[in-house]
């Protein structure tokens, strides 16, 4: 049950405000007076400089000032840079930067998989027709039974194909599939039913077969070879019962119509929505505004040059070679429509030169603004964020970790600039955009009350961070709670559901991955065979996340777990799936509709 967040007012300003859920609600003593809403004048406005009495130190090209010089220096062991401890990545401080973690954690495993995504892409890129083209590799349905796991609901997902039209697709539900069970030369097929579902992924059992799961197999209901019972008879396909339980019958019609009165199966526009469900608005060859992945504080006009599932490949416009590009959802909150970031007052990097290369490209058009995820208006005319107002945020640059943070500057329509305190770049370039209603950000204290490790400012000194000492030290106030997203949706997920996942630090990949643990709306996202280290922080509602099976039915690559040294991971996991479930389609409908027994006395044809 999720607690309303509340703010407990009181009189004296020396006291520390907490809300029901103990979180600061401001620190009056600290600082009397605040700007307001920081104007939105010049897009390429210079950021405040960092006084000079603090120490510089520079990490991946990037200057960080860092206020406690005494801490200790460390080498790199992947690159061997020498920098501040605190300034490197994770709490072991082996290594400077993320990239260089997990390069050194996967080693050749890593670069595989990368040069396998990299030849499948470059494959698709050359492709004119439809990009989804079968992706085969690794066995969802093998990984789920022999560790008996479970997946994800597709309803859990609302932005994926049938995401909001999954409905009453449930165990039980009948379908027609091929029987490959058959001596009969030609294609037959024959029922078969629902016992398990994982995703988009459902275990099918022939009819006949009772409680034997020897000829068990599992497929992707969008694939085109699934049909709702009643499909044989509109076409003319023969049903055939599979021949290793043709014995135990003598008369198959009777036997199915006693086993499916009653029943359900999929409707029967099924295959029709699913392929209704993968039109996508966004286009290739539509421009937009997207982060800039050098500089976050900034974004970029970048050019649509693939779409996958929803999923854009955007190079961006000063690329000379097309290879300077971003991944995200059409959904994603780091990509709008031209002329965005002056409307807000955010930070833009003006093309040069270069393009006009990109002006010989026939075809191009700035994508409609009513493409782009809508967010939620917002009154700022009251009690408002003001610069300088502490919180709790996501590391942008580190999705694992939520760390102390400031609101550095206040853009227009709700839009926040943030700043993790105390590894922040000199020059600002690592601000990053949230808005109000980013369920990103946190009030003081959402970490401590919900028992997540707070990350403090790199180089705080005491043993224990604790936000009322540290609003006193640094004379700031926490931001109030009563302005942050408290809407908690009914989304679903559990802990120990699988789906796929983007690694939003290399947001091409998608990899297999299980919700470890949920806060409210906040989902643990691990990726399966590495290290807890590399958790990732996301939304329930993120459009990074997918239910298990989506890769195979957009055709976009899935990463499978890293190998374990253990043997923890069953080779057989990425093993070739050796059903028809490899054959693509689209989506699915509601399967809610009882099966027309007419077809059954009249129309089918039985081996």
């Amino acid at each position: 049950t999720f607690i309303i967040w509340q703010t407990e007012h009181t009189p004296r300003p020396d006291r520390k405000r907490r809300d029901s859920f103990g979180m600061f609600d401001g620190y009056d003593s600290c600082s009397e007076d605040s700007s307001s809403s920081s104007s939105s004048e010049d897009s390429e406005e210079e950021v405040p400089s960092i006084p000079a009495s603090l120490p510089i130190i520079k990490n991946n090209g990037q200057v960080y000032t860092y206020p406690d010089g005494k801490a200790g220096m460390a080498t790199c062991e992947m690159c061997g840079m020498v920098g501040v401890r605190d300034a490197f990545y994770s709490k072991t401080k082996r290594f400077c930067s993320v990239s260089c973690s997990r390069s050194y954690s996967s080693n050749s495993k890593k670069a595989s998989i990368l040069a396998r995504l990299q030849v499948i892409l470059n494959l698709i890129l050359r492709c004119n027709g439809n990009p989804l083209v079968p992706v085969e590799g690794f066995d969802w349905g093998h990984y789920v039974s022999s560790n008996n796991l479970v997946g994800a609901p597709v309803s859990c997902f609302k932005h994926v194909p049938m995401g909001t039209c999954w409905g009453d697709i449930a165990e039980g539900v009948r379908v027609e599939v091929p029987n490959t069970d058959s001596s009969v030369p030609t294609k037959v097929y024959w029922i078969a039913s629902i016992i398990k579902l994982a995703g988009f992924k459902a275990l099918l059992r022939y009819e006949g077969f009772d409680d034997d799961s020897s000829r068990d197999f599992w497929c992707n209901l969008c694939v085109p070879e699934i049909h709702p019972v009643g499909w044989c008879a509109s076409s003319g396909k023969p049903l055939v019962p599979p021949k290793s339980i043709q014995h135990k019958c003598t008369n198959w019609k009777s036997f199915l119509v006693t086993r499916l009165t009653g029943a359900k199966t999929l409707p029967p526009d099924f295959s029709t929505k699913v392929q209704e469900s993968m039109q996508y608005p966004i286009k290739k060859l539509m421009r937009v505004e997207v982060v800039d992945k050098t500089h976050l504080c900034r974004t970029r006009v970048a050019l649509v040059e693939q779409v996958i599932g929803g999923r854009l490949r955007l190079v961006y416009e000063e690329s000379e070679d097309g290879t300077d590009d971003f991944w995200c959802h059409m959904y994603s909150p780091l990509i709008h429509c031209i002329g965005w970031s002056r409307s807000i007052g955010h930070r833009f990097k003006r093309s040069g030169e270069q393009r006009q290369n990109f002006l010989k490209i026939e075809g191009q058009v700035d994508a409609a603004p009513h493409l782009f995820l809508k967010v939620k208006d917002v009154d700022q005319s009251g009690e408002w964020f003001k610069d300088g107002m502490k919180l709790e945020a996501i590391d942008p640059l580190n999705l694992s970790a939520i760390c102390v943070a400031t609101v550095r500057k206040v853009l227009a329509d709700g839009y926040l600039m943030i700043g993790i305190d105390g590894s922040e770049a000199a020059d600002g370039s690592d601000w990053f955009c949230y808005h109000a209603t980013s369920p990103s950000i946190f009030p003081a204290g959402f970490c401590e009350i919900n028992d997540i490790e707070l990350t403090p400012p790199r180089g705080y000194t005491k043993l224990q961070f604790k936000w009322f000492d540290y609003l006193r030290e640094t004379g700031s106030i926490a931001a109030p709670v009563k302005l942050f997203n408290k809407e908690v949706p009914n989304h679903g997920f559990r802990p120990g559901m699988k789906l796929e996942a983007v690694d939003l630090m290399e947001p091409r990949l998608v990899c297999v991955a299980t919700v470890t643990r949920i806060v409210h709306r906040l989902l643990r996202i691990h990726f399966d065979g590495w290290e807890d280290e590399y958790d990732q922080w996301v939304d329930c509602e993120s459009p990074d996340l997918y239910p298990v099976g989506w890769c195979q039915l957009t055709g976009y690559q899935l990463q499978p777990p890293a190998a374990q040294s253990n043997g923890e991971l069953d080779s057989e996991a990425t093993a070739k799936p050796k059903t028809f479930d490899s054959a693509l389609c689209t989506n699915p409908p509601r399967a809610g509709f009882l099966i027309n027994l007419f077809y059954f006395f009249f129309l089918c044809f039985f081996g």
